[in-house]
């Protein structure tokens, strides 16, 4: 396991009351041993005027998972921030639920990198992403 702080999925979902990240739907679902899965809906928060998933909610949906799963791998006083994402989009959403899965590409003690895939509700890729983030003492 990676994670050096213990923390239920009830706790870390009620770290995002009066957030962007409650204000776009962002539930955390799953914690495992080396990874953290959330769900974000498509639908009027989350669209862009096209009406389908705005990238922008996209990589909120992906900074949100990375830098929660980057607080939980740090310890202490230590405070960890997003410091560069990108976002490859390869699939438009119109509805449904999209669902993120971050795991750890390089766990430093001064920076992280984290992958996290986007899927659709049929389970096919739409977003991949990659946060680096900085572990702050």
């Amino acid at each position: 396991m990676i994670w050096k702080r213990n923390i239920d999925l009830d706790a870390l979902n009620q770290f995002n009351e009066g957030s962007i990240v409650r204000h776009v739907g962002i539930e955390f679902t799953q914690i495992g041993d080396d990874f953290i899965e959330g769900i974000m809906p498509v639908d009027q928060r989350t669209k862009q005027p096209f009406g389908i998933l705005h990238g922008g909610a996209s990589v909120v949906l992906a900074e949100t998972l990375g830098s929660f799963a980057g607080y939980l791998c740090s310890e202490g006083e230590q405070k960890v921030v997003g410091v560069e994402i990108n976002a490859n989009h390869l699939k438009s959403v119109r509805e449904g639920v999209v669902k993120g899965v971050c795991k750890p590409v390089h766990l430093g003690r001064s920076h992280q990198v984290w992958q996290i895939d986007i899927y659709n509700d049929q389970k096919q890729l739409c977003c991949t992403s990659r946060l680096t983030t900085a572990v702050l003492s």
